[in-house]
Protein backbone atom coordinates (compact mmCIF):
# COMPACT_ATOMS: atom_id res chain seq x y z
CA UNK A 1 0.00 0.00 0.00
CA UNK A 2 1.70 2.94 -1.18
CA UNK A 3 -0.89 5.30 -0.37
CA UNK A 4 -0.85 8.02 2.54
CA UNK A 5 -3.45 6.87 5.44
CA UNK A 6 -5.40 9.55 7.66
CA UNK A 7 -6.45 8.67 10.18
CA UNK A 8 -9.60 11.02 11.13
CA UNK A 9 -11.64 11.08 14.33
CA UNK A 10 -14.04 13.91 12.59
CA UNK A 11 -17.64 12.48 10.87
CA UNK A 12 -16.55 10.69 7.65
CA UNK A 13 -19.91 10.17 5.72
CA UNK A 14 -20.74 6.71 5.01
CA UNK A 15 -18.71 5.35 7.36
CA UNK A 16 -21.28 3.31 9.36
CA UNK A 17 -21.79 1.80 5.66
CA UNK A 18 -18.24 0.95 5.25
CA UNK A 19 -17.14 -0.34 8.45
CA UNK A 20 -19.98 -2.36 9.00
CA UNK A 21 -19.31 -3.40 5.38
CA UNK A 22 -15.41 -4.21 6.36
CA UNK A 23 -16.55 -6.75 9.56
CA UNK A 24 -19.72 -8.37 7.47
CA UNK A 25 -17.00 -8.88 4.58
CA UNK A 26 -14.11 -10.19 6.51
CA UNK A 27 -15.94 -12.16 9.10
CA UNK A 28 -17.97 -13.67 6.62
CA UNK A 29 -14.99 -15.10 4.56
CA UNK A 30 -12.86 -16.34 7.33
CA UNK A 31 -15.60 -17.13 9.85
CA UNK A 32 -18.91 -18.10 8.10
CA UNK A 33 -20.73 -15.17 9.70
CA UNK A 34 -24.14 -14.13 7.81
CA UNK A 35 -26.39 -11.04 8.67
CA UNK A 36 -27.15 -11.74 11.85
CA UNK A 37 -23.91 -10.57 12.67
CA UNK A 38 -23.77 -7.69 9.62
CA UNK A 39 -26.77 -6.33 11.38
CA UNK A 40 -25.60 -6.28 14.67
CA UNK A 41 -22.26 -4.69 13.78
CA UNK A 42 -24.75 -2.31 12.39
CA UNK A 43 -28.00 -1.21 14.62
CA UNK A 44 -24.81 -0.92 17.86
CA UNK A 45 -22.71 1.37 15.55
CA UNK A 46 -25.63 3.75 14.17
CA UNK A 47 -26.78 3.69 18.06
CA UNK A 48 -22.95 4.84 19.11
CA UNK A 49 -22.64 7.08 16.40
CA UNK A 50 -26.50 8.98 17.01
CA UNK A 51 -24.58 9.21 20.56
CA UNK A 52 -21.81 11.34 19.01
CA UNK A 53 -20.63 13.88 19.52
CA UNK A 54 -19.67 12.75 22.75
CA UNK A 55 -16.87 13.53 25.13
CA UNK A 56 -16.16 10.05 26.15
CA UNK A 57 -16.47 8.38 23.13
CA UNK A 58 -15.22 8.29 19.48
CA UNK A 59 -14.46 7.00 15.97
CA UNK A 60 -11.32 7.12 13.97
CA UNK A 61 -11.58 6.10 10.72
CA UNK A 62 -8.06 5.42 8.47
CA UNK A 63 -8.32 6.28 4.80
CA UNK A 64 -6.51 5.99 1.50
CA UNK A 65 -7.60 7.87 -1.42
CA UNK A 66 -10.73 8.84 0.14
CA UNK A 67 -11.24 5.61 1.10
CA UNK A 68 -11.77 4.13 4.27
CA UNK A 69 -9.50 0.92 4.95
CA UNK A 70 -9.90 0.97 8.98
CA UNK A 71 -11.74 1.91 11.89
CA UNK A 72 -11.41 1.99 15.91
CA UNK A 73 -14.16 3.27 18.47
CA UNK A 74 -13.55 4.04 22.35
CA UNK A 75 -16.87 3.84 23.74
CA UNK A 76 -16.41 5.28 27.38
CA UNK A 77 -20.26 6.37 27.84
CA UNK A 78 -20.72 3.92 30.70
CA UNK A 79 -16.42 4.07 30.98
CA UNK A 80 -17.17 5.20 35.40
CA UNK A 81 -19.25 1.42 35.91
CA UNK A 82 -17.84 -0.85 33.34
CA UNK A 83 -14.54 0.62 31.93
CA UNK A 84 -14.38 2.04 28.33
CA UNK A 85 -14.98 -0.15 25.58
CA UNK A 86 -12.65 -1.04 22.30
CA UNK A 87 -15.51 -1.55 19.42
CA UNK A 88 -14.89 -1.90 15.89
CA UNK A 89 -11.89 -2.41 15.48
CA UNK A 90 -10.82 -3.62 11.55
CA UNK A 91 -8.48 -3.24 9.54
CA UNK A 92 -9.00 -3.91 5.70
CA UNK A 93 -7.42 -6.83 3.91
CA UNK A 94 -5.83 -4.24 1.13
CA UNK A 95 -4.52 -2.13 4.32
CA UNK A 96 -3.05 -4.71 6.24
CA UNK A 97 0.88 -5.49 7.23
CA UNK A 98 1.46 -1.49 7.29
CA UNK A 99 1.38 -0.85 10.77
CA UNK A 100 -2.67 0.52 10.85
CA UNK A 101 -3.70 -1.04 13.09
CA UNK A 102 -1.22 -0.61 15.73
CA UNK A 103 -1.88 3.26 14.84
CA UNK A 104 -5.64 3.01 15.23
CA UNK A 105 -5.14 1.22 18.32
CA UNK A 106 -2.39 3.85 19.86
CA UNK A 107 -5.00 6.57 18.50
CA UNK A 108 -8.09 5.33 20.64
CA UNK A 109 -5.81 4.12 23.63
CA UNK A 110 -4.37 7.63 23.51
CA UNK A 111 -7.91 9.00 23.71
CA UNK A 112 -9.30 6.45 26.98
CA UNK A 113 -6.36 8.02 29.02
CA UNK A 114 -6.65 11.07 28.19
CA UNK A 115 -10.30 10.82 29.26
CA UNK A 116 -8.92 9.03 32.82
CA UNK A 117 -10.85 5.81 31.74
CA UNK A 118 -9.37 3.47 34.49
CA UNK A 119 -9.59 0.08 32.13
CA UNK A 120 -10.50 -0.45 28.74
CA UNK A 121 -12.55 -3.78 27.63
CA UNK A 122 -13.06 -5.60 24.29
CA UNK A 123 -15.11 -8.47 23.42
CA UNK A 124 -13.68 -10.66 20.42
CA UNK A 125 -13.10 -14.71 20.12
CA UNK A 126 -10.64 -17.25 19.48
CA UNK A 127 -8.83 -17.28 16.73
CA UNK A 128 -8.23 -13.60 15.85
CA UNK A 129 -4.41 -13.94 16.39
CA UNK A 130 -3.37 -11.05 15.01
CA UNK A 131 -5.47 -8.79 16.51
CA UNK A 132 -4.84 -10.52 19.59
CA UNK A 133 -0.86 -10.11 19.53
CA UNK A 134 -1.87 -6.27 19.21
CA UNK A 135 -4.04 -6.19 21.98
CA UNK A 136 -1.34 -7.96 24.63
CA UNK A 137 1.21 -6.06 23.10
CA UNK A 138 -0.80 -2.62 24.65
CA UNK A 139 -1.31 -4.46 27.52
CA UNK A 140 -4.63 -5.82 27.39
CA UNK A 141 -4.91 -9.30 29.47
CA UNK A 142 -7.66 -12.07 28.64
CA UNK A 143 -9.77 -12.19 31.63
CA UNK A 144 -12.53 -14.24 30.71
CA UNK A 145 -13.31 -16.96 27.89
CA UNK A 146 -16.06 -19.05 27.16
CA UNK A 147 -18.19 -20.50 24.44
CA UNK A 148 -21.22 -18.18 23.24
CA UNK A 149 -22.76 -17.36 20.35
CA UNK A 150 -23.56 -13.81 20.74
CA UNK A 151 -21.85 -13.39 17.21
CA UNK A 152 -24.53 -15.63 15.06
CA UNK A 153 -21.96 -18.15 15.18
CA UNK A 154 -20.74 -20.42 17.66
CA UNK A 155 -17.30 -19.43 19.22
CA UNK A 156 -14.49 -18.77 22.29
CA UNK A 157 -15.56 -15.65 23.08
CA UNK A 158 -12.92 -13.50 25.03
CA UNK A 159 -13.25 -10.86 27.34
CA UNK A 160 -9.49 -8.67 27.26
CA UNK A 161 -8.94 -5.63 29.85
CA UNK A 162 -6.18 -2.76 29.61
CA UNK A 163 -5.87 -1.18 32.86
CA UNK A 164 -4.97 2.53 32.12
CA UNK A 165 -3.96 3.85 35.27
CA UNK A 166 -0.31 4.88 35.61
CA UNK A 167 0.08 4.28 31.63
CA UNK A 168 1.30 7.11 29.71
CA UNK A 169 0.62 8.17 25.76
CA UNK A 170 3.79 7.32 24.99
CA UNK A 171 3.58 3.36 26.05
CA UNK A 172 0.85 3.05 23.85
CA UNK A 173 2.76 4.76 20.48
CA UNK A 174 5.85 2.14 21.12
Amino acid sequence: MGETVEITSAYVPGALGRVVEMHAIYYARHWGFGPFFEAKVAAEMAEFLNALPHQDARLWCAAASGRIVGSVAIDGRQAVRHGAQLRWFIVDDSARGYGLGRRLLAEALAFAHARAHGRVTLHTFAGLDTARRLYEAAGFRLVEEGDNTTWGNRVIEQRFVLALAGKSRIEYES
